[in-house]
């Protein structure tokens, strides 16, 4: 077993060692070399005994000969952003498109060195935030750029438009004549056709500025931006950036597989806590709480050992389909079960006492006003529906 181990372990640093001159993209002679050491390495491993192998597989339709469009699943996960940042109604959003392959495509034409392109692109991406002369001094004063080839970067990453833009720049004597610039503007023109007919064209820029750090996208990269931030009166809107972000990553997959073939792949993510910063704020510019729950009422007593009551009333509610729960203490205090639904936020209590027991009703206290009306125990479901607008269900 030892031995199969060691074995193992040689086969694996030589299939690394494989990969990694494929993707330095080394001669084929010497890349052959290296693949028949692993294939003889793996013979003297024998028979896998029977361990189920991971294989990465391309769907059929991921056609290379052109019969796959590529940007049908990008205007969709575009699609998809701009319905979900609509149904939050947390204010006016623009989504931004650009390509790496136009991106590298401009760097190259304008003159930057190959060491340079990934340090400015991240100048470049700083320009939503800062003014082109900051990052014009970024790229020249502390990434030794020639201005002339920062004058030239800023002449392309000023501009933005729609699909009228990238027409111009498909027509731009030089970087028409990069292949990877040129591949990019054409997909990024079918890509707006898409856009179009989902109806989304009026919400998506192509921005030349857009330059998103992060080295795996391959093609088309977006990030959704506010327009107008909700504020209170007199204070300056919430700076959160990006609220969603996303592009094609078409290289990513392949690193995890032995032969390392390209598997297409596009996605998009949602800023979930910088979106929650926004509701809080505009929550608190309406002077509204926020709600923690969806809790609809606390089952609560007035007095000990109603403990199994307090079960029997929240087990009957949630038959109902109510949102109902009880604390978990034993004999908790009727002044911090109040307390509770307060800071929660939720809107009704049902409290349980010896007289209401009694007396066959359950005293339902509004939180906002603190009224208390006695309910008959067989109306009270009815009556938390009604207050909370919820339709009854007819059995």
């Amino acid at each position: 077993m030892a031995d199969r181990a060691a074995l193992e372990d040689l086969v694996r640093v030589q299939g690394e060692r494989v990969r990694g001159l494929k993707q330095q993209k080394a001669s084929a002679e010497q890349i052959e070399e290296e693949v028949a050491k692993l294939l003889k390495l793996k013979a003297q491993l024998g028979p896998d005994e029977g361990k189920p192998k991971f294989v990465l597989k391309t769907p059929k339709d991921f056609d290379i000969a052109g019969q796959f469009d590529p940007m049908l699943p990008d205007a969709e996960c575009l699609k998809i952003m701009c319905e979900i940042l609509s149904s939050l109604q947390i204010g006016d959003f623009l989504v931004k498109v650009n390509d790496r392959r136009i991106l590298d495509g401009m760097f190259a034409i304008c003159g930057v060195p190959d060491s340079k392109f990934r340090t400015i692109c991240s100048s470049v991406d700083k320009l939503d935030k800062v003014s082109w002369e900051e990052v014009k001094n970024e790229m020249v004063g502390e990434k030794g750029l020639a201005p002339e080839v920062a004058d030239r970067i800023g002449d392309y990453v000023q501009q933005h438009g729609g699909v009228s833009l990238v027409e111009q720049l498909l027509q731009d004597p030089k970087l028409s004549q990069n292949k990877q610039a040129l591949e990019g503007l054409g997909d990024l023109k079918l890509l707006f056709e898409y856009l179009t007919l989902f109806g989304i064209a009026d919400k998506i820029s192509f921005d030349l500025s857009l330059a998103r750090g992060l080295d795996y996208y391959t093609g088309v990269i977006y990030e959704a931006v506010l327009l107008q931030p909700p504020a209170r009166a007199g204070e300056e809107p919430l700076g959160v950036g990006s609220v969603a972000a996303g592009g094609r990553y078409d290289g990513l997959v392949g690193m995890f597989d032995p032969k390392g073939r390209k598997v297409p792949c596009v996605g998009l993510s949602i800023g979930v806590e910088r979106i929650f910063s926004i509701v809080e704020q505009r929550l608190e510019a309406l002077e509204e709480k926020v709600r923690t729950t969806e809790t609809q009422v606390l089952v609560a007593s007035a007095q000990k050992k109603l403990l199994e009551e307090r079960l029997k009333l929240v087990s009957e509610l949630w038959d109902a389909g109510i949102k109902a729960e009880l604390l978990y203490k034993k004999n908790p205090k009727l002044l911090n079960q109040l307390q509770y639904c307060e800071e929660t936020g939720i809107p009704l209590v049902a409290i349980i006492g010896d007289q209401e027991l009694k007396d066959g009703v359950i005293k339902l206290r509004s939180v906002a006003s603190r009224e208390e009306v006695d309910v008959r125990r067989e109306d009270l479901v009815e009556e938390i529906k009604r207050r909370t607008s919820q339709p009854l269900c007819i059995c």
